[in-house]
């Protein structure tokens, strides 16, 4: 990789490690509700007690331990019973890495519809992905949160905000 491309890319991780330092432990964050997820979910590397089967299914299909213990004190932070893996089923969705653009979309379109939580995995995968995120983020009518290893759609009663922790 030579010098010019790796400056430009260089300039955008900074830009975007810096536009959210403003979020680190919850600073920031002018909503009750992502304040309390900040500090009770993403901060935590442990699991919360309670059902462990999201946290297995999420291991099994190739995420992270780290991203996999937030999602699963997620589900029992926020009282998710049940889940859906790449499709539209239980309280809440989650859309992983396989998952294509336009059944994505599908997805996340059908969650506004059911009030459900959509997860969507790896949203900087690549450029396709980052702009397909971005889409859906700026159509959204309810609270975003983007916590780099995913993007968590909620369709509830809170206003439109976006968050990148």
């Amino acid at each position: 990789m030579s010098l010019r491309t790796r400056i430009p890319r260089g300039v955008e991780t900074l830009r975007n490690r810096l536009s959210r330092a403003r979020y680190f432990r919850g600073h920031g964050v002018h909503s009750p509700f992502v304040y309390d997820l900040v500090r009770e979910v993403f901060m935590r590397d442990a699991l919360l007690p309670g059902d462990r089967t999201l946290y297995g299914a999420l291991l099994a299909a190739g995420v992270s331990q780290r991203r996999a213990i937030q999602l699963q004190n997620l589900a029992i932070h926020c009282g998710y019973a049940s889940f859906g893996m790449n499709r539209a089923e239980g309280d809440w969705w989650i859309a992983t890495r396989e998952m294509a653009g336009a059944e994505l979309e599908a997805l996340v379109a059908a969650a506004a519809v059911a009030r459900r939580t959509v997860a969507v995995m790896a949203p900087y995968e690549n450029r396709e992905r980052q702009a397909l995120c971005r889409r859906i983020v700026a159509c959204h009518g309810s609270t975003t949160v983007d916590n780099r290893g995913y993007l968590l759609v909620f369709n509830n009663h809170l206003p439109k905000q976006h968050f990148r922790i």
